[in-house]
């Protein structure tokens, strides 16, 4: 059994690696876009695309619509959108605003942000099980 938990540790440590990069770079690119004051359109971006993606990834798993193996799922939910999500810079942003006593934006991006994370994550369920 350690020998697993070393494979998939490895795993997890290389999904990380991707989704911390992926992470970084949609974040450069909507500043680019829309400007430093805006980096928070890729936090938005990310965390609902991140939704998608592990609620996805999960139905296929654990319906058996995909064998998928144990090491796969751990690399892609647990390293990739573990590492590919911004919780904590959700937290921070949203502070932000609070600071800057913006209530608008806060509960637009707030509120935003669970309500389509959350139709993110039935989109996901919804395209793996029509992946059959």
């Amino acid at each position: 059994m350690g020998f697993l938990k070393g494979r998939y540790s490895l795993a997890i440590a290389i999904g990380a690696i991707f989704g911390a990069l992926g992470r970084f770079y949609i974040t450069e690119l909507t500043k680019a876009i829309f400007g430093t004051n805006f980096g928070f359109y890729g936090t938005f971006l990310i965390n609902v695309s991140g939704c998608l993606l592990i609620a996805y990834i999960l139905t296929l798993a654990t319906e058996n619509i995909r064998i998928i193996s144990p090491e796969l799922r751990l690399m892609t939910t647990t390293g990739f959108c573990g590492a590919y999500t911004t919780f904590s810079t959700y937290g921070l942003e949203s502070k932000g605003f609070l600071d800057k006593e913006d209530i608008t934006m806060l509960l637009i991006y707030w509120v935003g942000s669970a309500i389509v994370g959350m139709i993110c994550v039935q989109i996901g369920v919804l395209l793996a099980r029509r992946s059959i």
